[in-house]
C-alpha cells in the first residue's frame, strides 16, 4: 500500500493454478487463514495441503481443520520459497501485473484491486503451463472428469 501494509494469503489448486480463496488481514493471527481455508474447502478436499511454516499455518486452528478431514499437511522447508513455486509465481504476477501499477491508498482499495486481479487471473489470463487455458476452465474441466 502507499502507506503501511496488510497481509494477503491465497489458496490455489496446484493442478489448475485456480485461486480457490484469498483473504487480507492487518495481523498474522490464524483467523484469516482459517477463514480462507474454510472457503477453499467448499471446492472439495485435497489429499495434500501445502504451506510454508508461518505461524498462521502451524496454528492448531488451521492444522486441526485439515486433520479433521484427513488431509495430509505438507510444509515447505524454512527459507525455501521454491518449495511452493506455484504460490510464489502467483505473488510475482499479482505484484508486477497489479499491485505495483495500482498502489492502494486504503485497505478497501487494496481489497477491490486484489479481488479484480484474482478474477482476471482465474478467468481471463491464459497460462502457458496450462496450454494457454484459463485456470478456472482447467479447474472445472478437471472436476467434471472426476465426478
Amino acid at each position: 500500500m502507499k502507506s503501511g501494509f496488510l497481509y494477503l494469503m491465497a489458496i490455489i489448486d496446484w493442478y489448475s493454478r485456480f485461486v480457490l480463496s484469498w483473504k487480507i488481514s492487518n495481523s498474522l493471527d490464524s483467523n484469516f487463514s482459517v477463514e480462507a481455508l474454510k472457503q477453499a474447502l467448499r471446492f472439495g478436499f485435497p489429499k495434500i495441503f501445502n504451506t510454508d511454516q508461518e505461524s498462521q499455518f502451524t496454528s492448531d486452528d488451521h492444522t486441526n481443520k485439515l486433520k479433521s478431514r484427513e488431509i495430509k499437511i505438507s510444509m515447505d522447508g524454512k527459507g525455501r520459497a521454491l518449495d511452493n513455486v506455484f504460490i510464489e509465481r502467483l505473488w510475482w504476477s499479482l505484484k508486477y501485473e497489479n499491485v505495483d501499477l495500482n498502489v492502494a491508498e486504503t485497505g478497501n482499495e487494496l481489497y477491490h484491486g486484489v479481488s479484480n486481479y484474482f478474477n482476471f487471473y482465474n478467468t481471463e489470463r491464459p497460462h502457458q503451463s496450462l496450454e494457454y487455458q484459463f485456470p478456472r476452465a482447467v479447474h472445472y474441466k478437471n472436476k467434471s472428469k472426476s465426478i
